[in-house]
């Protein structure tokens, strides 16, 4: 901690006992380190406006340095309707690129640019809630107590809860093609299909389980989101059950301190707790309750052709919305060599460092009559937690040089020099020089 805010350790120990006084500049650091804790910090009015203030003097993206902290405060001090302007400035910054990235979105949409896709809709709830909903997480944490479940027998043990609570009996059976878990309500029987590896058979015990136990605050969270769409409901309540059936076999407190202990490696973490890789990847972008989070992640699934089927971002890594991801992320390499993890350091163009792994996952079908679905994952945090990210070892993450240069998608890609390039950016204008031919056939400003 000593070593994010640029401080001594003895510094920092007097601090905690109070004697010293935080500094502008200490505090500038807080506010940049710890955004989400710095906010409830301190109450006073003036200091959560500072912590704001310093927050969006240092964003990366506006092309020139911050002012050192203690002019920032002296300017605070001095003239706090500047500072709160300011600080609704970059906030309107900031939904002007997400406006702009709706756009591009809406360009290559086959619907309406007004409507929004019920999945659209979804997607960004969990985003505003920071993929993280503390009721359904705290309650799946006690019932994992009280169910016993310990990682090495999780399917026995929630198939005998399920009969025990509920007098539902579970099966293991053919099923019809494509078809994972069937619930009878008549017969109050489930059937999940024996094609499934054991620990996504046991995720969708846990996903009925869940929804006995839960269901009502489920639909109490889906009917207070607003999200003013009915096929949209139904799809943040299956969202809910599955965050709830994770947060039931991977127990918040106990995951993140084993994800702790063993610096978030990811197969002995998924056997530790009897889950799947992907499952264990999306658990751990998830852990950010307040006063407890982890470290603050991105995570995603791929297909082979380039679709981000899921996504979330604790970190300022956005993805595109529409038009595929960069081609130089190495998760694409993952999509084409299965069971292989690949590592990479890269740079955003607002200069933020990415450590991250991606891994080629293949879901056996079960029949050689349907083809297996093929798809990579990847799990990366920002550069300065690389010392608490096992798959950042090897990667020289402090070399200028070694950071390959990746963008969040080509046409909000502000990048000139890239060789990969399948569109323009948006937002600039294009310039065509017929006696001059480089790697695209255009330049722009």
């Amino acid at each position: 901690m000593a070593g994010m805010l640029g401080i001594s350790v003895s510094y920092l120990s007097q601090l905690e006992n109070d004697d010293r006084p935080l500094t502008a500049k200490v505090k500038a650091a807080l506010a940049s380190a710890f955004p989400l804790d710095w906010t409830s910090f301190d109450e006073r009015q003036e200091e959560q406006l500072l912590g704001a203030f310093n927050w969006a003097l240092n964003d990366p993206t506006a092309g020139t340095a911050p002012p050192d902290a203690e002019r920032a405060e002296r300017l605070h001090l001095q003239f706090p309707d500047f500072a709160a302007r300011y600080v609704d400035l970059h906030h309107a910054l900031k939904q002007t690129r997400e406006r702009l990235a709706m756009t591009d979105e809406a360009i290559g949409a086959e619907a309406t640019p007004a409507a929004r896709a019920p999945w659209e809709l979804v997607r960004d709830w969990w985003h505003a809630a920071g993929n993280y909903v503390h009721e359904l997480d705290v309650a799946a944490e006690d019932l994992h107590a009280e169910f016993g479940l310990d990682g090495t027998n999780n399917g026995a043990r929630l198939a005998a809860a399920l009969s025990e609570r509920h007098g539902c009996r579970s099966r293991l059976s053919e099923t019809p093609a494509g078809t994972m878990r069937a619930y009878d309500a008549e017969s109050n029987s489930l059937t999940v299909s024996a094609a499934l590896s054991a620990p996504s058979r046991a995720f969708h015990l846990a996903n009925q389980l869940m929804l006995f136990e839960l269901g009502a605050d489920m639909c109490r969270i889906a009917t207070d989101a607003q999200l003013g769409d009915s096929v949209a409901e139904e799809l943040l309540l299956l969202g809910l059950a599955n965050y709830a059936a994770g947060a039931l076999v991977m127990p918040y407190a106990a995951f993140r301190a084993s994800a702790r202990e063993m610096r978030h490696d990811i197969d002995p973490l998924s056997r530790l707790y009897g889950v799947s890789f992907e499952q264990a990847c999306h658990r751990l972008s998830t852990l950010q309750r307040a006063g407890q989070r982890g470290i603050p992640f991105f995570f995603c699934r791929i297909d082979m052709a380039g679709n981000i089927t899921k996504r979330h971002s604790a970190t300022r890594l956005q993805f595109a919305r529409f038009g595929g991801s960069c081609p130089l992320w190495a998760v694409h390499e993952a999509v084409a060599i299965p069971d292989r993890i690949v590592v990479q350091l890269a740079e955003m163009p607002d200069g933020v460092r990415y450590v991250s792994m991606a891994k080629g996952l293949v879901k056996p079908s079960g029949s050689y009559a349907r083809a297996p679905r093929r798809y990579a994952v990847a799990l990366g945090c920002e550069a300065e937690h690389a010392a608490s990210f096992i798959y950042a070892d090897g990667l020289r993450h402090n070399d200028e040089a070694a950071a390959t240069p990746i963008g969040p998608g080509c046409r909000l890609c502000p990048r000139s020099e890239c060789d990969q390039r399948a569109f323009p950016p948006l937002d600039r204008t294009i310039y065509i020089d017929p006696d001059h031919r480089g790697m695209v056939p255009y330049s722009f400003a």
